[in-house]
């Protein structure tokens, strides 16, 4: 099983023109493709306030587009992304939308194919640096900026000791947790920043865990 990183780690170069509308765009597009696991056959994006009034003439629309291909922030075929696209068999819907959100630079995205959908809210504030702040519903807040495991797991008692537990026999420190859930007894949402970045070889034994479901990871 192959384990992707959210964030890729932005380089000295971005394609404009704006860091946040583009760079960041980009970052939002790219992190919603590495949690999904696979380029999605059609995305829906719900562009909001800013991102909605600027989208076309700031580049957003393309870096959306081209996060969701896997280009990184700065690679040259950013530009022609939509038209990639296109011919990549991605069916790329634009929605502005008027709802008010905590943040200008708001996008809601909501991508998939035959068989697998996945919905994310992400937000770009500034400089390229973006904020993860939904995912399938579950509220939370990742920047990327320190390395992080995301675990789906059914809202069982053990589930997250049988996760702590391996952790701490590999030694791997946790800066900071948090855990999300819909309903009692139904899927909760386990974020776990962490000191270092994790191992597939761990990622692998996390998986056989009590009661997990689903893991992805954000290295730094």
């Amino acid at each position: 099983m192959k384990y992707n990183s959210v964030f890729d780690i932005i380089g000295p170069v971005m394609i404009g023109p704006s860091s946040s509308h583009t760079a960041g765009a980009a970052r939002i597009g790219l992190a919603a493709r590495n949690l999904f696991g696979k380029q999605p056959s059609w995305a829906k994006i719900y562009l909001y306030e800013s991102f909605a009034k600027t989208y076309k003439g700031h580049g957003t629309d393309f870096a959306l587009a081209g996060g969701l291909l896997g280009f990184a922030t700065d690679d040259l075929r950013m530009s022609k992304a939509l038209d990639i696209a296109k011919e990549a068999g991605l069916k790329i819907e634009f929605i502005e939308d008027n709802s008010g959100v905590d943040h200008p630079n708001t996008a809601r995205l909501v991508i998939g194919d035959e068989n697998d959908q996945l919905e994310l809210v992400g937000i770009s504030i500034g400089g390229g640096k973006v904020e993860i702040t939904e995912l399938n519903g579950f509220e939370l807040r990742l920047s990327g900026n320190h390395p992080a495991i995301l675990i789906m797991h059914n809202d069982r008692f053990g589930a997250i000791a049988s996760v702590t537990r391996i952790l701490a026999k590999h030694e791997i420190n946790i800066g900071h947790m948090e855990v999300n859930r819909k309903d009692v007894g139904k899927e909760a949402l386990m974020v776990i920043e962490v000191d270092q970045n994790v191992g597939d070889d761990i990622l692998q034994e996390l998986q056989y865990a009590d009661h997990i479901i689903q893991i992805s990871k954000i290295d730094s």
